[in-house]
């Protein structure tokens, strides 16, 4: 059978296209405005005269960041970050969700543990006595300290449960007749299944935690151990010229504050650019592609 496009057909079509192209391009412009901006010299930039094409291209303002031993250390506090904190939130989000994901016959005690993490999700100690736990838990100033206070991202344990419960339970069952338990279960079956909710579980952590920046300020007495986003907020965007010598200030009369901030701004998004693509194609894919067979 072959289908036939009517005209109606058509105009929703392409009315549909450009509504995504121009939602696409809106997103895209700001990253490129702002790529343009590092790359053009102090006087275009402080006059606010770049669109999206460099204006005197230059690359100064990369070249001082190469320079910025800061910079990179702040980028590596943050990659060390990401890696914890992706391997502790998708380890507890799994296993919240899965017993979660069950039925109240086959796990009685659900209702609470979920009225549980619902109430913890809506409503927070406050900033004081979460300071307090993490002072007293003497992680202050170390990477744990932003990785540990959101060590179960509620949200994703949500996202993930409601995923697991969409799972055709004759599989488990068949399983368990087979002589399987719940770890096998879990890991045999529940999380290749699950790859595009994962993916999507995957994504919030490492953008979550790519960007956080005021974790960074409160639980770090040192600037040695902030964030890179933490670092950006204090010496970017308020840049503290007592911090540098005589050589630094005299560089930086000829290199825009502007372009300096924009380039340091699109290297902070650079990783998240690049990761995202590789992640984006499981969104696609099928949830549950020939789980029952009959």
């Amino acid at each position: 059978m072959r289908y036939r496009m009517t005209v109606s057909g058509l105009v929703i079509d392409i009315v549909i296209h450009a509504v995504l192209i121009i939602a696409a391009l809106s997103c895209l412009f700001p990253i490129i405005h702002i790529l343009a901006v590092s790359f053009s010299s102090p006087g275009p930039a402080m006059a606010g005269q770049i669109g999206l094409w460099p204006k005197q291209f230059t690359t100064d303002a990369y070249k001082y960041i190469a320079t910025r031993v800061e910079f990179w250390r702040a980028m590596g506090v943050t990659v060390r970050r990401v890696a914890l904190g992706l391997v502790v939130n998708s380890i507890l989000t799994v296993l919240c969700a899965y017993p979660l994901s069950k039925t109240a016959h086959r796990f009685p005690q659900r209702k609470y543990f979920v009225a549980f993490f619902l109430w913890a999700m809506l409503f927070s100690g406050g900033l004081i006595p979460t300071y307090m736990t993490v002072y007293r838990t003497g992680i202050m100033g170390s990477v744990w300290a932003l990785v540990l206070p959101g060590a179960v991202p509620l949200f994703n344990v949500i996202v993930l449960l409601n995923f697991f419960r969409d799972i055709p339970g004759e599989i488990e069952e068949a399983a368990f007749i087979d002589g399987a338990g719940h770890w096998t279960v879990l890991t045999r079956i529940y999380l290749p299944l699950s790859t595009a909710a994962l993916a999507t579980v995957t994504l919030f952590v490492v953008i979550g935690h790519w960007n956080a920046w005021f974790d960074g300020l409160i639980y770090n007495n040192r600037p040695e151990g902030y964030p890179l986003q933490s670092y950006m907020q204090t010496i970017l965007v308020s840049m503290d010229f007592t911090r540098l010598n005589f050589n630094e200030i005299l560089r930086l009369a000829q290199i825009s504050d502007r372009t300096i901030k924009a380039s340091q701004v699109f290297l902070g998004c650079m990783p998240v650019l690049l990761v995202y693509p590789f992640l984006q194609r499981y969104f696609t894919k099928g949830l549950v592609l020939g789980s029952v067979k009959g």
